[in-house]
């Protein structure tokens, strides 16, 4: 605008001085025609009022553009500042959302973790118990001395045979072994609910692992999902074993990881030392071009190692021995001239650093062993630390407390049901974890003798809302309350909670006939107390625990 008013003037001022009449020229004279002139000048002003005119409107039309550039651009300004506001409302709406969704998460794992008191907070959790009939004490008591405790004395004898015949047949393993190139066998250790006095179910299965370790110069190199590695969150609760020569960093070199050229040469590393023949890796049972251990190469090995060894010890024994199942390194059975069995598990495991969690190369026939990621990933048992927790809790428990008796009571009615409707989801050992949990959560008062059925139903609500959730979280695993005195690694203690139920939530077919099955436990739960209680002679109680079930 300042420009086309200068030009305007600039106009004007120029007019002005080259008019004749103002400023004539000194040795000039007036023109003779003054109309021609005075034509002229009015033809000049009629221009300059054009001119003026057109500027006018550039200068109008330059506004009214300026005018609205401002006006778009408040516009603009405008919607950016709903676009921020709109973005920090949805923003903190997000964490909003967040919070209440870890703070949920967190509260139901406190649940989890803390399920200790008052008996009335469980009893909102017993939707399934509506209309059900709890058995009373005394039916209680009089079914668990006639069919359960009778069945102790058994495993007791059972044990120490099973135990006696291991230890002999590993000495011979040892001995058809070579010492300077096949694995390093260690004694066997029992583990599970024979171990633990719980099991009622027939037939009896004493489990036994068996450490085993490589030759010299060689060692294990444990890999674990919680150890910082990269693990995916399908692999949880699985871990890898590398087999390294003694001194061999840990990580390994970057020559070890990475393709070099052939004229490269790495300058740690000669090549004698970092090539090794596939053959030799295979030897120990690693899988094919690679260094980690194979599970079914254990198998194959473990088998070939106990067939050499009762070969050479079977002369000793008035007994056969064979493998009941082809597709478990050490799944035997003992079978007498008289016609009756002795099956037994004996289970090759690698020990995880100096601790007693093991890495297991099979489980039994169970929903933990379902769907491994490969040969090279191994489950990691906590058997031994199971064990150790259950004896050192007894110990400050009442004298004949109830805990083992609602574990018995509870696997026997699990089992008799799945034997009437087929197998579920469930197995002992879920049912094992949640007695765990109680265990940790409860005072040691409430385990008395006389609380079996208060301790009972505790034990059912408290499945029941772990089935209706889908999470029954691993006893040890990310459970920092472990006590001190077990000497628990502290690294699984901070692991993320392994959730047990996780196959039902991929597998929706499975835990629909596994809640069912728990349902219609639970219906008919008072009948079958009932009936071992009531029609089973008090003179066949000594000889009850003889039958099949």
């Amino acid at each position: 605008m300042p420009v086309g008013i200068f030009r305007v003037c600039l106009v004007v001022l120029a007019a002005i001085v080259n008019h004749p009449l103002i400023f004539p020229r000194e040795n000039g004279t007036v023109p003779e025609n003054m109309e021609e002139i005075i034509q002229k000048m009015k033809e000049r002003e009629e221009t300059l009022r054009l001119e003026q005119l057109r500027l006018e409107q550039e200068i109008a039309e330059q506004e009214a553009i300026q005018k609205a550039l401002e006006k778009s651009a408040e516009v603009v300004k405008e919607s950016k500042e709903e676009k921020v506001r709109w973005d920090m409302w949805t923003a903190l709406s997000m964490v909003i959302f967040l919070l209440i969704e870890l703070w949920r998460q967190d509260f139901q794992e406190g649940i989890w973790q803390d399920t200790g008191g008052e008996e009335d907070d469980m009893a909102v959790l017993g939707r399934a118990f509506k209309g059900v009939a709890f058995p009373d004490k005394a039916a209680l008591a009089s079914f668990y001395e006639k069919r359960i405790l009778g069945t102790t004395g058994d495993m007791a004898r059972m044990r120490e045979m099973v135990e006696g015949f291991a230890d002999d047949l590993l000495e011979a393993l040892r001995s058809v072994c070579n010492r300077d190139a096949d694995m390093e066998v260690e004694d066997c250790m029992g583990v599970g609910s024979m171990y633990e006095n719980w099991r009622v179910r027939k037939p009896f299965v004493c489990d036994l692992i068996v450490p085993f370790a490589p030759p010299e110069p060689y060692c294990f190199r444990s890999q674990t999902w919680c150890s910082g590695d990269s693990f995916p969150s399908a692999e949880q609760g699985y871990g890898t074993i590398k087999v390294c020569r003694a001194g061999e960093d840990v990580t390994g070199c970057i020559c070890d990881k990475t393709k070099l050229g052939e004229d490269m040469l790495c300058l740690l590393h000669s090549q004698a030392n970092t090539t090794r023949p596939s053959s030799e890796m295979e030897d120990l049972l690693c899988f094919k071009n690679t260094q980690y251990l194979d599970a079914n190469q254990v198998m194959k090995w473990f088998q070939i190692a106990v067939t050499k060894a009762w070969n050479r010890i079977s002369h000793k024994y008035e007994f056969d021995l064979s493998f009941s199942l082809l597709d478990s390194p050490g799944a035997l059975k003992i079978k007498f001239r008289s016609g009756k069995s002795i099956a037994f598990n004996l289970t090759p495991v690698v020990q995880y650093e100096n601790s007693d969690v093991y890495f297991i190369s099979h489980f039994p026939r169970s929903s933990l062993a379902a769907d491994l990621p490969s040969s090279t990933h191994w489950f990691l048992t906590f058997a031994v630390y199971e064990r150790r927790f259950i004896q050192l809790v007894s110990k400050t428990l009442p004298a004949n407390a109830c805990h083992v008796s609602c574990l018995q009571i509870l696997s026997f009615l699990h089992g008799k049901q799945c034997s009437l409707t087929g197998p579920s989801g469930l197995t002992n050992y879920h049912l094992k974890t949640v007695m765990l949990h109680l265990l940790q959560a409860r005072p040691s008062q409430d385990w008395a003798p006389e609380k079996l059925e208060a301790r009972l139903q505790d034990m059912l609500k408290f499945l029941e809302k772990c089935l209706h959730e889908k999470k029954l979280y691993h006893f040890f695993i990310g459970n920092g309350k472990v006590p001190a005195e077990l000497g628990f690694p502290i690294i699984f203690q901070r692991a993320e909670p392994l959730n047990l139920f996780r196959p039902f939530v991929l597998h929706r077919d499975v835990y629909r006939k596994t809640v069912d099955t728990f349902h219609e436990m639970l219906r008919n739960m008072t009948a079958l107390i009932n009936e071992y209680t009531v029609h089973i002679p008090l003179a066949q109680t000594n000889g009850i625990h003889k039958e099949s079930f």
